[in-house]
């Protein structure tokens, strides 16, 4: 089948030269059993490439399955994956097949497969190299014929080298790699995807098609599209509904593109050699204000001492100033009456004191730095900014969905 036939079947809007080279990749793997991973940022329609491949498949007229990788609890995707038997763990009371089972002589689609536990791993990796597998709580081996396609909006190479990947699954994944295009980089299709999705809707609502002009056509060129394909689809059909005028001009676009940022939280690299790894988010956390604590330490220690030397004191008075502005040099006129008891754990210099707890016994601790509170408040303002779409605000903290799904969870954050 040649490539615009694949794309009239589909639905698929676009010429990137990416994109087409994504397409016959696909077409030509796709008689053949060899593993395919699929790499692509989320929304660019990974899935739509895994049943493109079944579909012209000697397979296709065998079962199909997409299996979201990250959307399985880690205690129970050994048992989706490969069965279990009665009895085998709590809440067993009958044996299961798994999808390995039902799935076979078929082609099965492991979406996300970079949120799979490393156990998992394992048991994926024999199937791939033998065929086989043992449901869980048996002994038993069992054959099966199934396809793996595999997905993934991680670097998974990057995983491997923190030992979150196994390094032997990720090359017998990766047999033939599709990378499909992210939308900011079809800028020549986005247009065309608009005005598809625009005519859609417009017959779905039984109105005339929604238009932009050039300045809006501009601006939906030059945004960034953090939700690729999928967040234009949702955009077009918002305008659709909700604008009075049928040419849409810049000012009003604007009011439904979403402000975006590509900040992350801050990752901590590991120099030491070791492979030492952080357990969670909230230990990385942890690190980085006790990094930053020691740089104020060594800071005020050196401050100190140059207060306590007039000459520093005197050549450095222009910084000094610049500190007081910063309230890193509190004056004297400032400070509760209770803390301007001068003891060696105090420094004045003229009409100011600098207080240095790290060079005695007695420290305080700023009562608003308590990290679960920063980490709640954190995830709730990432929530509002993407009106409570976690895949968004996932995106916006640097962190999986199904860890932002845990954390929600964990601190009973309220959802609309």
């Amino acid at each position: 089948m040649d490539i615009q036939s694949i794309k009239n079947r589909y639905n698929i809007i676009g010429n990137s030269p990416a994109l087409n080279y994504a397409l016959e990749v696909a077409a030509q793997v796709a008689n053949t059993d060899l593993t395919v991973l699929i790499n692509g940022e989320s929304g660019v329609g990974k899935e739509v490439f895994s049943q493109i491949i079944h579909s012209l498949s000697a397979r296709k007229h065998n079962p199909f399955i997409a299996v979201n990788c990250g959307a399985i609890p880690e205690g129970t995707i050994d048992s989706e994956l490969f069965g279990h038997e009665k009895g085998s763990f709590t809440g067993a009371v009958d044996a299961r097949k798994g999808y390995f089972e039902t799935v076979n002589g078929g082609t099965i689609f492991l979406d996300e497969i970079g949120e799979l536990p490393l156990g998992t791993q394992a048991r994926l990796l024999r199937v791939l190299e033998t065929g086989e597998y043992i449901r869980v709580g048996s002994s038993k081996t069992q054959k099966t014929d199934v396809r793996v396609i595999a997905a993934t909006n991680k670097d998974l190479l990057q995983l491997v080298q923190v030992g979150k990947f196994r390094e032997d699954l990720y090359y017998r994944l990766s047999t033939v790699p599709i990378r499909v295009p992210a939308l900011h980089d079809r800028p020549e299709d986005i247009s065309l995807l608009f005005r598809k999705f625009a005519a859609d809707f417009a017959n779905k609502y039984k109105t005339s098609p929604v238009q932009l002009d050039e300045e809006a056509k501009n601006m939906l060129i030059n945004y960034p599209w953090p939700g690729n394909v999928r967040e234009l689809k949702n955009i077009a059909e918002q305008i659709s509904v909700l604008s009075q005028d049928k040419m849409i001009t810049a000012s009003v676009l604007k009011r439904f593109l979403q402000p975006y940022s590509n900040n992350r939280l801050p990752a901590v690299v590991n120099t030491t050699g070791n492979t030492h790894e952080f357990s969670n988010e909230r230990e990385i956390l942890y690190k980085l204000f006790f990094d930053m604590k020691k740089d104020v330490t060594e800071l005020k220690r050196m401050f100190l001492e140059m207060l306590q030397n007039p000459n520093l004191a005197a050549q450095n008075q222009a910084f000094i100033n610049e500190l007081k502005e910063a309230d890193f040099v509190q004056p004297v006129s400032s400070l509760p009456a209770t803390t301007i008891d001068l003891k060696p754990a105090t420094v004045q210099q003229g009409n100011a004191v600098l207080i240095d707890n790290d060079i005695h016994d007695h420290e305080e601790v700023d009562e608003n730095l308590n990290l679960v509170e920063k980490e709640k408040d954190t995830i709730i303002k990432a929530l509002k900014k993407h009106k409570f779409k976690r895949r968004y605000a996932a995106a916006d903290l640097g962190v999986s969905e199904r860890t932002l799904y845990r954390k929600i969870k964990e601190y009973d954050i309220e959802e609309p």
